[in-house]
């Protein structure tokens, strides 16, 4: 089992949106609820998580999944259905 950092992709909502975060081999990558991609650094990503986990916006949510990764396979990206 691989427990590094692109093995990852965090939620951060609410009941209307939900941003995606995760780490692929350029960095680290926002997609937002538009399905915008945007490049950010960890120090970014922090940003936008420690306030959610600490509470301070309420009604945020955070949610952390595994994703083992197959050759070929993008983290946090799912083929749409």
């Amino acid at each position: 089992m691989k427990l590094t950092n692109d093995s990852y992709v965090v939620l951060i909502g609410t009941k209307n949106f939900t941003e995606r975060y995760y780490r692929d081999r350029d960095g680290w990558l926002k997609v937002s609820a538009c399905d915008r991609r945007f490049r950010m650094t960890a120090e970014q990503v922090l940003n936008h998580l420690l306030p959610a986990l600490a509470g301070i916006k309420p009604g945020l949510t955070v949610k952390v999944e595994y994703r083992p990764i197959s050759s070929g396979q993008v983290p946090g990206h799912e083929p749409k259905r």
